[in-house]
């Protein structure tokens, strides 16, 4: 790694470099490559083309980069990333995906079928995440079953009921009080008696 090259790409997002930012995607360093994406982010000079190289990157630090800010890209897809090797890179397209609206119906139903088949319990813990951020009532019984998986993934599942109503979504809820994970009834304490 030449850390003068990366230290060049980092700066020049705040100090208005698109050229030396650019030239950055195209560093032999994947530290560079994932700095070099972060620098045009808050230069907001970042576009699809230099999205799809990152997604399509080697190095799953410049993947998981890419990720994180192509919610707003609707033509970048990133759907197949939550099947990444890299648990990371899946993560973040997850959670990438439940920033971006609106979702596709694709899109929609890959996080559906993530949350409950996923080897991963932090990829579904983050499919749930963005079932709940989106709202659409097709995700409710994926996170309704993820109430059920392993503590970490009911907690976060718990919290993606905020938007949904219905005896299902009370019953889910009357079950976690009675959890045997503290942070689990902490959460849905959260939302049977929240704080004025």
């Amino acid at each position: 790694m030449s850390v003068d090259e990366r230290f060049a790409v980092i700066q020049s997002g705040f100090n208005g470099d698109v050229t030396t930012a650019e030239t950055g995607l195209t560093s032999p360093h994947s530290d560079v490559r994932a700095s070099a994406i972060r620098s045009l982010h808050r230069l907001d000079a970042l576009t699809t083309e230099h999205l799809l190289l990152a997604i399509a990157d080697s190095a799953p630090e410049v993947r998981r980069t890419a990720a994180e800010f192509a919610a707003p890209f609707h033509d970048v897809s990133i759907k197949h990333l939550i099947d990444d090797a890299d648990v990371f890179v899946a993560e973040m397209a997850a959670w990438s995906l439940g920033e971006r609206t609106p979702v596709t119906d694709d899109e929609l139903q890959q996080l559906i079928d993530r949350t409950t088949t996923h080897d991963e319990p932090v990829v579904r813990e983050a499919c749930a995440a963005a079932l709940g951020s989106i709202g659409d009532e097709r995700g409710l019984p994926a996170i309704l079953i993820a109430c059920a998986d392993k503590p970490a993934v009911r907690r976060r599942a718990i919290l993606a009921l905020a938007p949904f109503e219905g005896e299902e979504v009370d019953a889910a809820l009357a079950h976690a009080l009675e959890d045997r994970d503290w942070q689990v009834r902490q959460n849905a304490e959260i939302l049977v008696h929240p704080r004025d």
